[in-house]
């Protein structure tokens, strides 16, 4: 991996300090910690404001601004591309392994479906092996059978 930028000579750029804005409450709308760096030679305009400090609001922004301007000039070689084509890499290949991961899991859940009805039309031909040998011997199935309805007696008023 490439190293870092080199940092950029303070005579190239132009440093201005904004107010704030977005959360962080009347302290970030209040003080002027965001900073605007503008790139003299190449007209870039940079504004910062991750943190509520100003000093590492400085700090921060030219580095983004030495890697911005190494990404202008070198393209695809750049520290900045190189470190994001390896996590694009990581990602797709995370992405991958997950469907790989899910695909399995849904065709052994579907091998094992079909393994469990295999076994119900198992049992279900025993069942009805059981019933028909059953009948043959002459006995009813209950369902066959007439029950005789009994009548309740009534509730009405007693005597």
């Amino acid at each position: 991996m490439p190293d870092r930028p080199a940092p950029i000579d303070e005579a190239d750029f132009t440093e201005v300090f904004l107010h704030g804005s977005g959360p962080g409450g009347q302290k970030i709308n209040k003080t002027s910690s965001a900073v605007q760096l503008k790139h003299i030679p190449t007209g870039m305009v940079l504004k910062v404001q991750a943190t509520r400090s100003r000093t590492q609001n400085r700090k921060i922004a030219r580095q983004m601004l030495a890697e911005r301007l190494e990404l202008l000039e070198k393209g695809k070689e750049s520290r900045v591309a190189i470190v994001g084509e390896t996590k694009k890499k990581r990602k797709s290949s995370a992405v991958k392994k997950s469907k790989r991961k899910y695909r399995l899991l849904a065709e052994e859940k579907a091998m094992k479906a079909g393994e469990d009805k295999a076994q119900e039309e198992g049992e279900e031909e025993e069942e009805e092996r059981f019933e028909e040998e059953d009948l043959e011997d002459g006995q009813r199935v209950l369902e066959d059978m007439e029950m005789p309805v009994q009548e309740s007696p009534s509730r009405g008023s007693g005597p």
